[in-house]
């Protein structure tokens, strides 16, 4: 199908394995730099519970099925083949009001969220359908009763309702961890943009990666589709706070307990530093921020800075500086290469923001832009829904309310003058919650006062300065490794945050039993389950032929004082502890001189390894290394090394392997234990 004909088209949903058009002809949307109709859209006529149906019956099961990393080299594919098609969705996006940059942000930026996740799915994730959270809980003195903490997918559909400001960053930051958790999801982008990630759905359907089922898309009205949600389902709502709050007191998210996540309205703060004065790199960095997040995506972004809070002394010159800046902000037709901010998404959208405008003047004044006369290089200044940056200032902050409570979802920032610290604190915290602030500041004390003071109503805090100018992402940049969400107004959700992120449509359930039967359920051995010792040196066996719970029990091997004194020359660790006898014996810890705790973990390696070559390639780790007894000079050590947990990787011909590590002494007592992680090959030479 040929989305970029001239001819506006209806748009389609994607539901129950079909593309659909509602019964209607649908309401047009509009070209926000031009008011040339580009789709119309209708979601009349859609069996909207047969819809969460088929995600639950089909798409589930088949996501279930595949392992974490399965799901991740899913999710790869399918970014690199949406990266081939990434500028069939840069044309289309110039109709929404986005430049080329402002739709690298939204576009390139989204697919490398679903990249991100791809690659943090096989790193961080194991090759297993079952996550493991936290060790295992000894519930009884002889280990033949334990617990462990498991998550694993919830078994319904999570559905995302999203904002019209990122039609394709939107959908995939939150439908990759969604897949990889191995739930499927169901879309429904706002209108005023949804031929944008209509079109991008439709090239993931195209691509045949996704079982059926995986992903739906809904382009209108979802109608009566929230009546239907249960509580293995999730919702989650970008948006205004008002339809936010509607939405979470649904009777059927009330009654089913179905988790909601909510983000909603933001009164992102940025702060600069009392030492940040005009001349300083800091205040030009500073400048240069307010400026961009003012004019990217033309400030219709949920973390663009709306309150611009400075010290009262460089106020002035403050606004001089940001004037300047933004009078030589090129706005215009974003098809246009010379442009640099485009329209607002639609002519409503420019009418909400102007109506916000005149809120906010009940507090501050407009000492930059004119709301009603937008200047314009390119495009129709009155069938476009443009709108020059508006800057405003208010002289008391602290008694004012507007600046604090009203959203001009725009090009508009309020400047606020302070004293001190502890009232640049106080200003932010009068947005009443926010996703992200920034302070612009090279001085530390500044800096740990107002972070500190920030961090409890804010999802994300960026510090800038001269050091990170060149590195920094930037204010308003959600990164996937990263909280986005914030409490209170933003409304108190969690999205992204790396694996947090995929843990959201997970369910933790605290599984009891005996070692020997969580062992089966996890995939992961623990002690008090069953261990098989043979002929065969475990590191002799690859991965087909390796069974969690294999176990080696070694030799043993006296340390002496020599050993200890080799070692510390050799090493240059001659501490107190392991040379002198008579501090060590000070040592409340220590009867006398002690072997050096890598003494200890080097002679057990040489315990535990097989020197020929063979299945076991490296040794890539250890984790959770704790020394428990002290070691003394005539003590004999011993290993028991167990297989723990095996995590093949796809399209590789090894993969990892998680091993149990008992370092005792001859009187049974544990001196040290850890996980040793080695790369084993799949089948033997």
């Amino acid at each position: 199908m040929n989305i970029m004909a001239n001819q506006p088209r209806r748009l389609e949903s994607y539901v129950g394995g079909n593309w659909v058009a509602g019964a209607k002809e649908g309401v047009p949307l509009l070209d926000a730099s031009t008011g040339v109709p580009v789709a119309f859209i209708d979601s009349s006529g859609i069996d909207f519970k047969q819809t969460l149906a088929h995600g639950r019956n089909k798409g589930g099961p088949a996501l279930r099925r595949m392992s974490f990393h399965e799901r991740a080299a899913m999710l790869k594919t399918l970014g690199q083949a949406l990266l081939e098609r990434k500028e069939e969705f840069y044309a289309l996006s110039t109709a929404t009001g986005a430049t080329r940059a402002d739709s690298w942000v939204d576009i390139e930026g989204g697919i490398g969220t679903l990249l991100s996740y791809a690659s943090k799915g096989r790193r961080e994730l194991p090759n297993a359908r079952v996550l493991l959270d936290g060790d295992a809980e000894q519930l009884s003195k002889d280990q033949s009763f334990s617990a462990q903490h498991i998550l694993s997918p919830l078994q319904g559909v999570a559905v995302h309702i999203n904002a019209f400001n990122f039609p394709c960053w939107g959908m995939l930051e939150k439908v990759a961890p969604t897949l990889l958790a191995g739930v499927p999801a169901i879309v429904k982008p706002a209108s005023q943009t949804a031929y944008l990630t209509e079109l991008m759905v439709r090239r993931i359907i195209e691509t045949g990666l996704l079982p059926e089922g995986a992903l739906q898309l809904v382009c209108g009205s979802v109608g009566d589709l929230l009546d239907h949600v249960e509580g293995q389902d999730v919702v989650t709502f970008t948006g205004s706070a008002a339809t936010g709050q509607r939405l979470k007191t649904h009777k059927a998210i009330i009654e089913n307990s179905v988790r909601f996540t909510m983000e909603a309205d933001s009164l992102n703060a940025v702060v600069l530093g009392l030492d940040a004065a005009p001349g300083t790199e800091e205040f030009d960095l500073f400048v240069k921020e307010v400026a961009r997040e003012m004019t990217v995506k033309a400030g219709q972004k949920c973390t663009a800075i709306r309150r611009v809070i400075a010290p009262r002394s460089y106020s002035e010159a403050l606004i001089v500086a940001l004037n300047d800046r933004l009078g030589k902000t090129a706005i215009g037709n974003p098809a246009d290469e010379t442009v640099r901010m485009g329209p607002l998404a639609s002519l409503d959208q420019r009418e909400e923001v102007r109506a916000r405008i005149r809120d906010l003047a009940a507090d501050a004044e407009i000492v930059g832009g004119d709301p009603d006369n937008p200047h314009v290089m390119s495009g129709d200044a009155s069938a476009g829904a443009f709108l020059n940056p508006v800057l405003l200032y208010c002289d008391k902050p602290g008694s004012a309310r507007a600046i604090h409570d009203v959203e001009a979802f725009g090009p508009v920032s309020t400047v606020m003058p302070f004293d001190t610290a502890e009232e640049a604190v106080d200003l932010a915290r009068r947005g009443k919650g926010s996703l992200v602030a920034s302070v612009f500041t090279n001085d530390p004390h500044f800096a740990e006062d107002v972070v500190l003071g920030l961090a409890p109503f804010h999802g994300r805090v960026m510090i800038g300065n001269r050091l990170s100018a060149k590195s920094s992402t930037g204010h308003g940049s959600p990164l996937p490794g990263l909280v986005h969400g914030g409490p209170g107004r933003a409304g108190g959700g969690e999205e992204l945050g790396g694996i947090r992120g995929v843990k959201h449509y997970m369910q933790r359930t605290a599984v009891q039993g005996t070692p020997r039967l969580l062992s089966a359920v996890t995939g992961r051995w623990m002690d008090g389950a069953d261990a098989r010792t043979g002929s065969e040196h475990p590191f002799r066996k690859s991965l087909a032929e390796l069974k969690i719970g294999d176990q080696l029990v070694t030799a043993t091997r006296t340390v002496t004082l020599d050993d200890i004194e080799h070692f510390a020359h050799f090493t240059g660790d001659t501490f107190y502890a392991h040379m002198d006898e008579e501090a060590a014996k000070a040592n409340p810890f220590f009867e006398g001189r002690v072997a050096h705790g890598y003494l200890v973990v080097s002679f057990a390696a040489g315990l535990f390894v097989d020197p020929a070559p063979g299945p076991v390639l490296a040794n890539y780790g250890v984790d959770n290394l704790r020394f428990l007894t002290p070691v003394n000079p005539g003590d004999t050590l011993q290993v028991q090394l167990t297989c723990k947990e095996i995590n093949p990787r796809i399209n590789a011909e090894h993969g990892e392997v998680r091993w149990d590590c008992k370092v005792t002494n001859q009187l049974d007592a544990i001196v040290a234990q850890y996980d040793v992680l080695t790369m084993v090959a799949k089948t033997r030479e």
